[in-house]
């Protein structure tokens, strides 16, 4: 059986051997290990991949038992994650999403599409992907996220995904999921924030143009980073053009961001992320 391990905790001296004796005395064998020491900030960290047969439980409480207090470990059976996907009227990530769960090539099972808007019922209704609307027009934004909240009670997914989902999210709702939500952004535009971004970018003559996928905290787009891309534009491409061409470099970012974040390659420390 395969497992994932990740380790983070202050840098002390002789941390891979304590590690390794662990895993040893456990009769695991390392198919693959990575190892990262943050000097600046005296940080540790570590991912493995474990073979064997293993009690999870009691193997993390060994491994906090000989290394620093700081330490956060997380050990997992190597598995398919599950995932609500969030949208409002563009389909662009979203469908890139469901296609590659159908095709195979998504390391999860999207479980929900749940939009504030019925636009996308009939696109996800092509994937056999239950669609639930929670309407938001009319309703008042806290009103609207505990209707939402209430839908997402029922689904027991691992992650939320924020395919074009263009509402704004309040603390309180994040605070509820975590390092849960993922978010993808036009955040090479930085200037250009409301209606149409690529049509303002246009106007303004940009010379790139691209995306960042990242984690939702209260602090809106400001979150710890997973990736990020750009794509050059020039003088000979309109508004549109510009669109199309930020549209696929947001499926591009979010589609590596989700491959990352499904294969437990990211740490998240503070507002920063490390990343294998």
């Amino acid at each position: 059986m395969e497992y994932i391990l990740k380790v983070s905790c202050d840098e002390e001296k002789g941390l891979i051997l304590r590690i390794s004796e662990i895993v040893v005395k456990n009769g695991l064998n390392y198919l693959s290990t990575n190892e990262f020491v943050d000097h600046e900030n005296h940080r540790f960290y570590m991912r493995a991949v474990l073979d064997g047969e293993l009690e999870v439980k009691g193997f993390v409480n060994t491994l906090l038992a000989f290394l620093p207090r700081s330490a956060q470990v997380f050990c997992e059976e190597s598995r398919r994650k599950n995932i609500v996907v969030m949208a409002t009227k563009e389909n662009h990530c979203l469908g890139d999403i469901l296609i590659r769960e159908n095709s195979g090539d998504l390391n999860a099972n999207v479980l929900a599409v749940v939009a504030n808007h019925e636009d996308l019922r009939e696109f996800a209704s092509k994937f056999d992907v239950p669609f639930i609307c929670v309407p938001s027009d009319g309703v008042g934004r806290e009103e609207h996220e505990k209707m939402v909240l209430a839908q997402l009670k029922k689904l027991n997914f691992d992650y939320l995904i924020l395919a074009k989902y263009m509402r704004i999210l309040s603390r309180d709702f994040v605070l509820n999921y975590e390092e849960k939500i993922i978010n993808i952004h036009h955040s090479f535009l930085p200037a250009f924030i409301g209606a149409n971004p690529y049509k303002q970018a246009y106007e303004r003559g940009v010379k790139i143009i691209g995306a960042t996928a990242h984690f939702v905290t209260e602090c809106l787009d400001d979150g710890p980073i997973i990736t990020q891309d750009v794509v050059l534009v020039n003088h000979e491409m309109d508004w549109q053009d510009m669109r199309r061409a930020g549209r696929n470099i947001e499926k591009v970012v979010l589609t590596r961001a989700l491959d990352l974040v499904f294969d437990e390659r990211v740490f998240v420390h503070k507002n920063k992320t490390v990343i294998f």
